[in-house]
């Protein structure tokens, strides 16, 4: 009797641990990631630039590229940069948005790109998504995972906080979207993917649980892992159904109706994901997620990153247009502006202050 499996797209090398980065010629030397030593590295003008100096001597046959920002001209053009280059492999070293236009640049040129973050603020690191600014506001755009991911936690360390805080909020939020999928699946028979979905919501449990801190090693490690894992879980979907749900329409709405004023994508969703347990009637799960939350400095409430009430009900309300088609609590309770106050009262009062 055949053995039927299916194969799981995912990085042929994981790293994450202190001085993971003095290693990084020895996995870029990996035959199945470049035979000839000829990479494009990718680096922000910041952390990125600054790890330049300490990398050089152990990549020879790398030419670097230094990214000006985090949009889609800025991709198209790296690609463009690169594409000439004759390179095995396209390295991104830095954030977020430089991991995003390394993705997006890679992909458009046909070479694999080896994930190299100074910071964990969200789980863009090893997703199949490239997140890019562009003239319409902001744009997901469909790329291979990562051949590798390397994560130096001497190097996060070195970030500022409030990344790690951010990397808490995305991770954490993937229990709440969970909630929403197996929502979707009982009310429009939607289809869940059972492995992505448990990758997702154990690597949110993970971090939701963990009893250290923001300045544990230990603490790191599992937030890492959990930023890595809830990326697969999205190439094992196809989609970013694991990891989105309300959390991430309220996120999204928080940046299309206030661009200017908006917080980390994190803290937004870590927010949207307790005022979402709440609204669905996990309360005990919203009050414990919002103690989390908490203990590690992120927001709960609206007013903690400058909106006020009113603010936030016009957030919830536009929230559902932000994702057509993606069926959530929100869609499912479709509450009016009056109704979404009076819940955001009860929220208030069940979380405590």
């Amino acid at each position: 009797m055949p053995v039927l499996t299916r194969l799981i797209p995912s990085p042929v090398v994981v790293d994450i641990r202190p001085g993971a980065l003095d290693d990084l010629g020895g996995v870029l030397a990996d035959e199945r990631i470049s035979h000839s030593g000829k990479l494009a590295v990718a680096v922000s003008g910041g952390s990125g630039a600054r790890l330049r100096a300490r990398l050089e001597p152990s990549l020879p046959g790398a030419a670097w590229y230094e990214v000006g920002g985090g949009t889609l001209d800025d991709a198209v053009r790296l690609a463009s940069d690169i594409k000439a280059g004759h390179y095995d492999a396209v390295v991104g070293l830095g954030g977020g948005k430089i991991i995003d236009c390394a993705k997006f640049a890679a992909a458009r040129v046909g070479l694999p790109l080896v994930a190299v973050p100074t910071n964990l603020a969200h789980d863009g690191l090893c997703s199949p998504v490239a997140t890019l600014d562009n003239d319409a506001g902001r744009g997901s755009y469909g790329v291979p995972n990562p051949i590798a991911v390397v994560i130096d936690l001497d190097v996060i360390r070195e970030a500022p906080v409030r990344f790690v805080r951010a990397g808490i909020g995305d991770a954490v939020s993937n229990i709440s979207a969970i909630a929403d999928w197996e929502l979707a699946a009982r009310v429009k028979g939607e289809k869940i993917d059972g492995l992505a979905a448990a990758i997702a919501r154990q690597a949110g449990e993970a971090v939701l649980r963990h009893p250290g801190g923001v300045g544990d090693t230990g603490f790191l490690q599992v937030l890492a892992e959990a930023l890595v894992l809830s990326g697969i879980a999205m190439s094992v979907s196809g989609d970013s159904r694991p990891s989105s749900g309300a959390c991430h329409e309220i996120n999204h709405a928080f940046d299309l109706l206030f661009p200017k004023r908006a917080a980390a994508h994190g803290e937004q969703c870590g927010l949207g994901a307790a005022f979402a347990m709440y609204l669905r009637g996990a309360h005990d799960e919203s009050a414990y997620m919002a103690e989390v939350l908490r203990r590690h400095g992120l927001p709960v409430l609206p007013e903690e990153i400058g909106f006020t009430v009113d603010e936030f009900v016009r957030v919830v309300e536009f929230a559902p247009e932000t994702r057509p088609g993606r069926y959530t609590i929100l869609e499912h309770l479709d509450l009016k502006p009056e109704q979404i106050k009076d819940t955001y009262a009860d929220y208030v009062k069940a979380i405590g202050s």
